[in-house]
């Protein structure tokens, strides 16, 4: 968990890191393979909460070596098959952090890990203005998940009322049972996501062949 340590502690086994300490590892990591040659980067971040911390030590190798970096979330993007216009998505249930989406990848990534039966359904109390903006997030609209996502899940600290433990009785941030993740689900979340990364690297290669070393 990236934070502002002890920020995010209220859930017992947590443990936080600073910011400032996940940008120094990435960026010191990539200076280190920058001298043994390499020239391009992909950073993953496999936690949406942490894409602002990838994004900024993406930009730091982009304009301070001589490096290419980008971040995968937004190469996959990239990739995206654009929607009809006009066409709207079917709302759909909440489910965020903890939620059945990533159970089910992790029961299909790492099942030894997951302990199913031990799972239960988060009774959510979102602070009222959260709560309005629910089923516009829900729908689908993209303006409302990014004022949603800037105020929710933050340090109990900040005084926000957003914090994982004021705002989830377990910590999982989802309207659905936990206990619906199938690893079939995550199968195909994750041949999805190779499958854009893959055809990014693919189209990198396309137009910015790589010199003869």
């Amino acid at each position: 968990m990236v934070g502002q340590a002890p920020y995010h502690m209220e859930f017992p086994g947590t443990i936080a890191l600073s910011s400032e300490t996940m940008q120094r590892v990435y960026f010191e990591a990539a200076q280190s393979l920058i001298r043994h040659g390499f020239r391009r980067f992909i950073l993953f971040s496999s936690h949406t909460g942490n894409q602002h911390v990838t994004r900024f030590v993406v930009d730091r190798i982009n304009q301070e070596t001589a490096a290419i970096a980008v971040d995968l979330g937004d190469a996959i993007e990239s990739m995206a098959t654009p929607g009809t216009a006009g066409s709207q998505p079917t709302p759909q249930p909440f489910d965020r952090h903890s939620g059945v989406g990533e159970t089910s990848s992790a029961l299909y990534l790492f099942p030894s890990l997951v302990a199913l039966e031990k799972a239960e359904r988060a009774t959510l109390t979102l602070p009222a203005s959260l709560n309005r903006m629910l089923p516009e997030v829900k729908a689908g609209d993209a303006a409302a998940s990014l004022v949603f996502l800037a105020e929710g899940l933050k340090p109990k600290e900040t005084g926000k009322g957003t914090s994982a433990a004021e705002m989830s009785t377990t910590g999982v941030w989802s309207e659905r049972d936990p206990r619906e993740a199938t690893a079939e689900q995550g199968r195909r979340m994750t041949e999805a996501f190779v499958d854009g990364a893959v055809r990014f690297i693919e189209r990198w290669k396309q137009l910015r062949p790589q010199p003869p070393r």
